[in-house]
């Protein structure tokens, strides 16, 4: 636990009392603040009691005793309209923070140089956030992660030197964070998402730009400039000073880093030299991956890491859980699990990876099915149909091969056998679903884990290696 000191004295109100709201409290306690908690919730009202916090509505208290609302990141702060106890911070001039800013301000305090590597965009933040994190293991660091990808940044040990933080942002967690200063900023990429909470796509990208155009003296910010949004951010860091570097898998770069063949390249002044090779490594498989190991491969280099430490940490990088897990193989069919695939964006990258696909498809359906993976469909051999999606994919579908096999265990034997039968050299099971598991789990890890077990109940299946 970290425990923030900067508010010794004086009384904090937290809203929020989920995983990171009673980090906080814990944290802030533990630093001699008083804390008043509250939730919408009442069971959540309840746990915290039960764990020894003073609560109150804070509907009936006098704000003017309050030094900050620290609030949950998964509380509306400006759109569609500020929740609350936002309003009522402001109108009694208190400051509204996140748990991620409580960090900061004890960073600042303790151990200023201590390693902070923040990481945000659109999509990708979780691989490459753990990416980071293995190389920086690898590499010897005390290394902490957390954040968005799970565990409160208030849960972690505290900043000191040789021990680096690797943070996931969050667009809202950005938004309570107004003196964020990471070492190393990373902005992946922008595309519309969350504009319910932003209002607009240029408000969610000025909010996701904070991350990196507020890195601290001597830092560096990371960009990847295969989005028009981020190449303006680019630019925009670059007059003012900051040491940008860009990314791109698109596109050669006159300085920066990008991706060729298979290989990170990093040019500068007219000079080019080969950083890691990607190829093999069914972990960083596909385009988007790429990005994510350009950009893990750019902040291990602002950290000094050395090339041969990097290159041996992306060989051995597991993947995470549920994203393009590789999960058995029997003979040439390969089983990938990519339960994270709950939208056609998503599913895109899985589909994109590979050539010859047994997909396994469907849960509850999302606005706009997969009429938008119609280029991928020459890549199906077969498809496999379960949930409530399975009729509207079946129309979508047409011509390409495919069953419906309502659940998820017939699915996984149909497609294993289709595969194995097919004497194709390289087939693929692979469990991308384009849609949320509502239907019949209760979250995408529940139904990545089944798969995962269904896989490897299976006779003859190895680990993949």
């Amino acid at each position: 636990m970290i425990p923030v000191t900067s508010f010794a004295g004086k009384t904090v109100a937290v809203f929020g009392l989920g995983g990171s709201g009673l980090a906080s409290c814990r944290a802030l306690k533990a630093g001699g603040a008083e804390v008043i908690a509250a939730d919408d919730n009442a069971e959540n009202v309840a746990k915290a009691a039960q764990a020894g916090f003073i609560t109150a509505d804070l509907r009936n208290v006098a704000w003017d005793n309050f030094a900050a609302l620290v609030l949950a990141p998964g509380v509306p702060l400006t759109h569609p309209v500020p929740h609350w106890s936002a309003l009522k911070a402001r109108e009694a001039g208190v400051e509204v923070i996140g748990d991620i800013e409580l960090f900061c301000r004890e960073r600042r305090r303790h151990a200023p140089n201590a390693p902070f590597v923040a990481i945000t965009g659109t999509n990708g933040k979780s691989t490459t956030t753990a990416l980071i994190a293995h190389l920086t293991k690898v590499a010897g660091y005390d290394t902490q992660m957390g954040g968005n990808i799970g565990t409160a940044i208030l849960s972690l040990e505290p900043p000191r030197t040789g021990r680096v933080h690797v943070i996931e942002m969050s667009s809202y967690q950005i938004d309570l964070t107004p003196s964020l200063d990471p070492s190393v900023g990373i902005l992946l990429n922008v595309s519309e998402d969350h504009i319910d909470r932003h209002g607009t796509i240029e408000h969610y990208a000025e909010v996701k730009e904070r991350l990196v155009a507020n890195v601290q003296a001597g830092g560096t910010s990371i960009v990847g400039v295969d989005d028009g949004y981020c190449r303006d951010i680019a630019d925009r860091l670059d007059r003012a000073g900051k040491n940008v570097v860009r990314i791109s898998v698109k596109n050669p770069l006159a300085s920066g880093i990008h991706v060729e063949h298979g290989t990170i390249v990093r040019t500068s002044g007219g000079a080019r030299s080969e950083i890691a090779k990607l190829g093999g490594i069914g972990s960083l498989r596909g385009l988007h991956n790429a990005q994510n190991a350009a950009c893990a491969a750019a902040a291990a280099l602002a950290m000094g890491i050395s090339l041969d430490v990097l290159q041996n940490g992306l060989r051995s990088f597991p993947g995470l859980a549920h994203r393009m897990e590789q999960v058995g193989r029997r003979g040439n069919v390969l089983f990938v699990n990519d339960s994270k695939g709950t939208n056609a964006d998503a599913t895109a990258h899985a589909l994109s990876s590979f050539a010859d696909i047994f997909w396994i498809a469907g849960g509850k359906p999302k606005a706009g099915g997969i009429t938008s993976l119609t280029g991928f469909f020459p890549r199906i051999r077969k498809a496999y149909l379960i949930g409530e999606a399975a009729p509207e994919f079946s129309g979508t579908l047409g011509t390409v091969a495919h069953e419906i096999s309502q659940t998820l265990d017939v699915a996984v034997e149909h497609a294993a056998r289709d595969a194995e039968a097919s004497g194709l050299a390289d087939a693929v099971v692979l469990l991308s679903p384009a849609c949320a598991s509502f239907d019949q789990y209760r979250n995408f890890e529940i139904r990545g884990t089944k798969f995962r077990e269904l896989v490897q109940a299976l006779p003859g299946v190895k680990p993949a290696v």
